[in-house]
């Protein structure tokens, strides 16, 4: 990983690389106005608010559910909830985002709406404590739970793999008619950030593979040629600024929901617009976004992206 591990003097050489990349993208564009075109649908939305509202808005800036899922939709959330920690630690998604992503889902006429992760400590602790699962409760049809158990994965070939061949994926997500990435931001030791890419992750049987046997990031660019979401919302009502992936760390409050169809242009704002170990940073200086961008998966150049900011009501 590129954020946490450069040396000073690694991190003037990379940025002395990358300056091309980085005099075009010095700042995040204009926010609506000048880089929306009219009755074009933006490729990023930046909702400010808090986060069931925000995700609302954000959602219905993008086109709304209904542009996502027809009627009858099998519907996969993944959001973040590894950690027995509450929200208030920024190492899972926030509860009011998963609620709000499944009641619209419910609402656009969804049959089904599972929230699954793979959890690194215990599934029950982490349902309870992240608050995801009494987010789920008032939903008939939705059901959030974490998938350990290996027959419930399948062997998938990566045909497009430089590090990664094969892994096995949950079946309920290959069998998904929509998956809605919904991870927090937060940092990584190991990645520098953790976002809706790196969250690919928490779908697979054997993630300890992608640490020791492979180079990590390529390994999650890989992942992402098959689990490639349809809508990304990213928390970034409050982030995990160090320390991540599960804290305890500094946390930071922006208020604001990241949506697009673009989960390496979604990837690319959450990290522009937060502050990491303390400093600011560009999409391209944390690797497996920008070989993503350079593999074609999707667009970190967010200057050249239409983004349109919105309020919650």
């Amino acid at each position: 990983m590129e954020i946490k591990k450069m040396s000073r003097r690694e991190f003037l050489v990379k940025s002395a690389q990358c300056a091309a990349c980085a005099a075009a993208i010095a700042s995040i564009p204009p926010i609506a106005g000048a880089n929306e075109h009219a009755g074009v649908t933006p490729d990023l939305i930046l909702a400010n608010g808090s986060p069931g509202p925000a995700v609302k808005s954000a959602v219905e800036a993008i086109g709304g559910m209904n542009r996502f899922l027809k009627p009858g939709a099998r519907v996969v959330i993944k959001p973040n909830m590894s950690f027995a920690n509450p929200p208030e630690w920024a190492t899972t998604t926030h509860p009011d985002v998963v609620a709000e992503l499944t009641s619209m889902c419910v609402k656009a006429g969804a049959s089904s709406v599972l929230v699954l992760d793979n959890p690194l400590r215990n599934i029950e602790m982490c349902l309870e404590k992240s608050g995801i699962r009494g987010a789920c409760s008032a939903f008939d049809k939705a059901e959030a739970y974490g998938v350990k158990d290996r027959g419930f994965f399948q062997e998938v070939a990566i045909k497009e793999g430089k590090a990664l061949n094969t892994t096995m994926i949950m079946k309920k997500v290959l069998e998904a008619d929509l998956l809605i990435a919904a991870p927090v931001a937060k940092s990584h030791s190991s990645t520098g950030v953790s976002l809706s890419m790196k969250g690919m992750m928490g779908l697979v049987y054997d993630r300890r593979t992608f640490h020791m046997d492979m180079d990590l990031d390529t390994a999650i660019v890989d992942l992402c040629t098959v689990l490639k979401p349809a809508l990304t919302i990213i928390d970034a009502s409050r982030i995990l600024s160090d320390s991540g992936p599960g804290g305890p760390g500094k946390v930071v409050a922006l208020n604001k929901i990241i949506a697009s169809t673009d989960f390496v242009a979604a990837d690319a704002l959450a990290v522009e617009i937060g502050t990491w170990y303390g400093k600011k940073f560009k999409a391209a200086q944390v690797k497996h976004i920008r070989m993503a961008h350079e593999r074609g998966l999707g667009n970190m150049d967010i200057s050249s992206l239409r983004i349109k900011e919105v309020n919650a009501g």
